[in-house]
């Protein structure tokens, strides 16, 4: 069992994902050391997991290929399945479609 600490009050030299990432590191393989719970009004609390800082390793950087697997991506996700134009950003996944395809009244087959 991992401890739980609430809001704002892990101890020192934890961090949680992205403030491993704001500081150029990455938790590298190390396992969850312990669990953040913010409250909320509403159903269970917020739950961030926490990594050690001391055994955390830099980010790797970005090589040539990776830059352009990345922009190979956001290109597809710019095209529209529906209409098949390149809607020129990127629309939500949850759409899948341009945002005036998915605005456009539906036709029945």
């Amino acid at each position: 069992m991992i401890p739980v600490y609430r809001w704002r009050l892990a101890p020192e030299g934890l961090a949680t994902f992205r403030q491993l990432r704001a500081m150029g590191l990455r938790p590298g393989g190390q396992p969850v050391v312990a669990q953040l719970e913010r409250p909320r009004r509403r159903g269970g609390p917020l739950v961030a997991f926490l990594y050690r800082i001391d055994l955390a390793r830099p980010v790797r950087p970005m090589t040539p290929a990776r830059w352009a697997a990345l922009a190979k991506a956001n290109a597809a996700r710019q095209v529209c399945a529906q209409c098949g134009r390149d809607a020129g950003y990127r629309f939500p996944s949850s759409l899948g479609m341009c945002v005036p395809c998915a605005d456009a009244p539906q036709l029945a087959s």
